[in-house]
């Protein structure tokens, strides 16, 4: 686990009567799980250390991950979801942005086959990579994420379900402790359209922002230069092929981490009031038509 002293020596705003002010905090919320400092630090940084987002975020976090099985459920690599593993890639890369000094997530469809494909299970590769990174290493200044759409078909973009597509970006906007700062899309298929037509709607202006499509790569290089990429880009970081292995061997080290974090959710039975279900969060699931694309 990243160290909490580590933490307040490269982050000068961090404060630790915020932090002992959260779990206070925290520890008056009955239907919310106790968690630790490096959490609480994450929390905050994410929200540029304001106490009310703060305080928003980590109910947001608990609260979603306890309504969304599909995503958050199953995670122990070893027994469960092995598919997750070997479906998508997500993979922190070692080189930060020289300019900024971002974290920058490689992504990527391993197993290309359609009807293996689950957009669910996508969402929880990404998220185990993303959380598992938070743990081992602790705040960045900002996340960028690249995914490669090499192997991406019109028939994977079928699958993808318009309620599933709202829960993840809420989730992704409202509620992951991190400093979302670019999601570039590179090797864009000519059915890009249709995605953005797809997911546009659920994203908020300032994800929109940090959006970019890219139908050369030299493009990207503004945002993350070749360096801090794979070699199949000309990069320094390992190939894809060593990237999925490396990242696989670290998931399945790592099982004991997932059990444990899977519980972390709220306990909607001690919630002070009333109870929230996913109507309360993501609207009433037969409010979405089924997707239809042209």
């Amino acid at each position: 686990m990243a160290s909490t002293l580590n933490e307040y020596e490269k982050n000068k705003e961090l404060n630790k009567d915020d932090v002992k002010y959260l779990t206070e905090w925290i520890n008056k919320q009955p239907h919310l799980p106790k968690i630790n400092e490096l959490q609480l630090i994450l929390f905050l940084h994410s929200c540029y250390y304001k106490l009310e987002p703060t305080k928003t975020c980590i109910e947001n976090f608990y609260t979603v991950r306890g309504h969304c099985p599909e995503f958050f459920s199953k995670r122990n690599p070893k027994e469960n979801h092995k598919e997750v593993i070997d479906l998508v890639l997500y993979r922190p890369l070692e080189l930060l942005t020289p300019n900024e000094g971002y974290k920058v997530i490689y992504a990527r469809l391993i197993n290309t086959d359609v009807d293996k494909y689950s957009f669910p299970t996508q969402v929880k590769a990404f998220d185990m990579a993303s959380m598992l990174m938070l743990h081992l290493e602790g705040t960045h200044k900002g996340l960028i994420i690249v995914t490669d759409m090499q192997g991406a078909t019109f028939a994977h973009l079928t699958k993808l379900n318009p309620l599933h597509l709202k829960k993840f970006f809420f989730y992704l906007q409202d509620c992951m402790p991190v400093r979302m700062k670019g999601l570039h899309f590179i090797n864009i298929p000519s059915w890009i359209d249709k995605l953005m037509a797809l997911i546009k709607p659920f994203m908020k202006k300032e994800l929109l922002e940090v959006l970019q499509l890219h139908s050369d790569l030299e493009t990207l290089y503004k945002y993350v230069p070749q360096s801090c990429l794979p070699k199949d880009y000309g990069g320094n970081a390992e190939s894809f092929q060593e990237l999925a292995k490396k990242q696989r061997e670290l998931l399945l080290e790592n099982a004991d981490y997932f059990i444990e974090e899977e519980k972390l959710i709220t306990d909607e039975s001690k919630r002070p009031g009333k109870p929230k279900n996913a109507g309360d969060i993501f609207g009433v699931e037969g409010s979405f038509k089924k997707l239809n694309i042209d």
